[in-house]
């Protein structure tokens, strides 16, 4: 009977594409499927039913968020290359020196916009909803810094719409799941105020957000924020018309995890890739 043997990767292992993209080896890969499944841990303990979120997000709807307000330096366009460029495709042309159209969309920079567009002019009802995705996020950066900050990357999160109450709720918990978390991986987490807005930097609603902070971030000893807890109060369910029955628009909140980034803190907690994984393991088997 033949046996199949692991293959080895070659000398100098996998390259890297370029700047903010990497290719992940065997043991770093196995890192990244390992700890998401333990923060679907906490989308299990909420009941918060896994979905999946569209590739691409419309201009339009996140211009109605004051996406591109707030965070012009992230987008992502998508295009297509337009059908005067089709033929110098074929012929052998240089791709980047052919016209592209935009499509009107741009690539997700977090998981929980595609979710929040989703359920516009739903009525998520007075006992909320909850939901947990993983989605392929990727922000225009200025400089790109290995795991820590990438050009495309894994976001875990956990949303959730309904009532003032339920929103604060939400997020206590998730405060509490990162804190049992980080004890059984050995990661020491800070916990700071971000200054990450959700909604017009100006107005009310700013001042109100210097008062009353809207998202709160737990980071490594390197200062790498790899999760966060978000409170967007009600402005996502009155841009959306997202109801929560008789409460009227509905609040909504989510708890966000950098899955690559929470790879960099393991390695840099535990030395090495192989000694990360080892404590995933055990952490996995507790």
């Amino acid at each position: 009977m033949s046996t199949t043997r692991s293959t080895a990767l070659p000398d100098g292992g996998l390259k890297n594409p370029g700047p903010g993209l990497l290719t992940l080896d065997p043991v770093h890969t196995a890192l990244l499927h390992g700890l998401d499944d333990l923060l679907t841990g906490l989308a299990a303990r909420l009941s918060a039913p896994e979905v999946v979120g569209p590739p691409l997000l419309s201009v339009e709807g996140l211009a109605r968020l004051d996406y591109f307000r707030n965070f012009p330096h992230l987008g992502v366009s998508a295009g297509r290359f337009t059908p005067e460029a089709l033929d110098g495709l074929a012929a052998g042309e240089n791709p980047e020196e052919l016209p592209l159209r935009p499509t009107g969309h741009l690539l997700p920079s977090a998981t929980c916009y595609g979710l929040l567009l989703s359920l516009e002019g739903r009525d998520v009802g007075e006992d909320g909803l909850r939901l947990s995705a993983t989605g392929r996020c990727f922000r225009n950066e200025t400089h790109y810094d290995g795991l820590r900050r990438l050009w495309g990357f894994h976001m875990r999160e956990v949303l959730y719409l309904g009532t003032k109450h339920g929103a604060v709720e939400h997020l206590e918990n998730g405060a509490e799941f990162i804190r049992e978390l980080a004890g059984l991986l050995g990661l020491e987490l800070t916990r700071a105020t971000a200054d990450d807005p959700f909604y017009d930097r100006g107005g009310s609603r700013a001042r109100l957000m210097a008062l009353d902070p809207v998202k709160h971030e737990f980071s490594a000893p390197d200062g790498t924020a790899i999760a966060s807890v978000n409170r967007h109060r009600n402005f996502f369910g009155e841009r959306l018309d997202i109801r929560a029955g008789a409460e009227g628009p509905a609040y909504s909140a989510c708890v966000a995890f950098g899955v690559e980034r929470w790879v960099h803190a393991m390695i840099l907690a535990h030395g090495t890739p192989e000694q990360a994984l080892a404590r995933l393991r055990a952490a996995r088997a507790a």
